[in-house]
C-alpha cells in the first residue's frame, strides 16, 4: 500500500505539467450538436449555432462548471465579438450535462458575469457531442474556428483557467479573422 501510494505522489507532479488535451485540433471540422439555449433570441430552444455558422469566425466553450475565470473568458469573448462587424463572428458556450445547472441559473450567471452577446446554454449528455471529443479531465475546452476548421485549442483542468490562459486566448482571436 505505502508503495502505490509512492507511485502515486512520485507521478502526479508529472501529470500535472503535462497539457491538457480536449475537442477537436487544428484542422478538424467541428459537427453539428445542439443544445438548449438559456440566455438571448433562442431562449429555451435547441440550437444549432455550428449549422448556422457557415464560414464565420467562431469561438465555442464547452464548460464542466461555472466559474469565475470562465466568466471572464466569457466576457472577454463578448468583447472580442463586439468590435467585429455586424453578424460577422459568433461565439457560444455549452455547459456539459444538463443536472450541471438549470437554465434559469445559468441565465442569471452569466448575467452578473457581464455576457451580452454570447448565448449559453446545456448540452444534455456530461460527455459532451461525441464528435468533439472533450477530454474528461477537461474542465474547459476553447475551440476557436473559421471556415468550419479549427484554427486554435485550448483545454484547461479544474483550476487552470486563469487571468494569464484568458489573455493567452484574447492574443489568438485575432487569427480567426485573419483566416477568414
Amino acid at each position: 500500500m505505502k508503495s502505490m501510494l509512492l507511485a502515486l505522489l512520485i507521478s502526479a507532479p508529472a501529470f500535472a505539467n503535462d497539457p491538457c488535451v480536449s475537442g477537436l485540433q487544428s484542422g478538424q471540422k467541428p459537427g453539428p450538436y445542439s443544445f438548449l439555449v438559456a440566455t438571448g433570441a433562442n431562449r429555451g430552444q435547441q440550437t444549432c449555432y455550428v449549422c448556422d455558422t457557415a464560414g464565420k469566425p467562431a469561438v465555442v466553450v464547452f464548460a464542466r462548471k461555472l466559474s469565475d475565470p470562465l466568466g471572464k473568458l466569457l466576457a472577454a469573448s463578448d468583447q472580442w465579438l463586439e468590435k467585429q462587424p455586424k453578424d460577422a463572428a459568433v461565439s457560444w458556450m455549452t455547459v456539459l450535462g444538463e443536472k450541471t445547472v438549470s437554465l434559469d441559473a445559468l441565465a442569471k450567471w452569466s448575467k452578473e458575469a457581464g455576457v451580452k452577446n454570447v448565448p449559453v446554454g446545456v448540452y444534455d449528455d456530461p460527455i459532451g457531442p461525441p464528435t468533439y471529443k472533450l477530454g474528461e479531465d477537461a474542465e474547459v475546452t476553447v475551440l476557436l474556428y473559421v471556415n468550419r476548421k479549427v484554427v486554435a485549442n485550448f483545454a484547461y483542468r479544474a483550476g487552470e483557467l486563469n487571468d494569464e490562459a484568458i489573455r493567452k486566448i484574447e492574443a489568438t482571436l485575432p487569427r480567426l479573422t485573419e483566416s477568414k
